[in-house]
This record gives C-alpha cells, structure tokens and sequence, in this order.
C-alpha cells in the first residue's frame, strides 16, 4: 500500500482489520494520527509567520555564508533574467547597464575557475 498508488477506504479497512486492532486500537490511532497533524498545522503556522519576518530572512541569507564564486553566479542570474525583461520591453540603455555589470560578474566567476 505505500508504492504510491491510490488506496481506497475498502483496502485502509482489510488492512486494519487483518491486524485485528480492534475498536479501542482504531480510536487510539486516529486520535494519534489527529493529534499529529494538529501539531504539523501548528508547526506550519509557527514556520509561515517567522519566515515572513524581515528579521528572520535576513538571518537565513547571512547564515549561507555564501562564496564569492557562489554570490556572482546568483548575481549573474538575477543580470541575465533582468536583460531578458528589459530587451522585450524595448528598454536598451537599462540592458547596456546590465551588460557592464555582467562584465564584472563574469571577471569574478573566471577568477574562480582558475
């Protein structure tokens, strides 16, 4: 029953009763299965409304202790995604900009391969 496929309430039923759990055992079970999805929404929760704080973001980001190989290439594909936007909106002179820093970005990645 756990290779993904679809089960039906018929086959979740055989299974518990050939493991003859009985009705206390099926109530015990439920309400553990309850209480930890409870516990999960909560945790959910808890974890939605810290990662939305300004504070915690910035934390988070610091705690990469990212390279500077590593930093270029987010640069690059933050660059590259804004050239791709500023060309269908006709906007050149943004896009010359973008090309100068990519130049920089790209001395930065060439260092770190040699």
């Amino acid at each position: 029953m756990t290779d993904n496929k679809r089960v039906t309430n018929k086959q979740i039923l055989q299974k518990i009763d050939d493991l003859k759990v009985g009705e206390q055992g099926l109530n015990a079970l439920a309400i553990k299965i309850v209480s930890r999805m409870v516990k999960l929404k909560s945790m959910e929760d808890w974890f939605d409304h810290v990662n939305k704080s300004d504070i915690a973001n910035t934390v988070a980001y610091k705690d990469l202790e990212l390279t500077e190989e590593e930093n270029a290439l987010g640069d690059a594909a933050k660059l590259m995604t804004l050239m791709e936007l500023f060309k269908g909106e006709e906007q050149y002179e943004k896009c010359a900009i973008i090309r100068g820093r990519m130049d920089e970005v790209n001395k930065i990645l060439k260092k770190g391969k040699q």
